[in-house]
């Protein structure tokens, strides 16, 4: 079984997850696709989209509107399984919606990135 939520590796993850949220709510693009996985498998489900791929994903985020992006997080909680594996959830508050998302975090050799994502409005 592998060694869970070593704290150097939730401290890694963290950053990046940490990283990207910074990057979504500034809209900067260049740093959210730098944090995806650029591949074919890639996957992110979002509350009216369901994206297959990078090259989805990348030009979802293109497309989107850098309006209304703020958002507070709540109830952060990182999970790591050994030293290259690891999921984030959170649920977030944005313009009085609440909803949650979570993410599978990889560690490629150019570092954590997100494999599988989803992002859903509670109603």
């Amino acid at each position: 079984m592998p060694e869970i939520n070593r704290p150097e590796i939730v401290a890694e993850v963290r950053a990046a997850f940490d990283r990207y949220e910074a990057a979504l709510v500034n809209n900067d693009i260049d740093v959210l696709n730098e944090l995806f996985w650029r591949s074919e498998r890639t996957v992110r489900y979002g509350p009216n989209e369901n994206l297959h791929g990078f090259d989805e994903i990348a030009a979802f985020r293109a497309a989107r509107s850098p309006a209304g992006l703020a958002r507070s997080l709540i109830n952060v909680v990182v999970t790591t399984f050994g030293s290259d594996f690891a999921t984030a959830n959170a649920e977030f508050v944005r313009m009085e919606r609440r909803g949650r998302q979570s993410q599978t975090w990889v560690r490629m050799d150019d570092g954590w990135r997100v494999v599988a994502a989803h992002v859903s409005l509670l109603v």
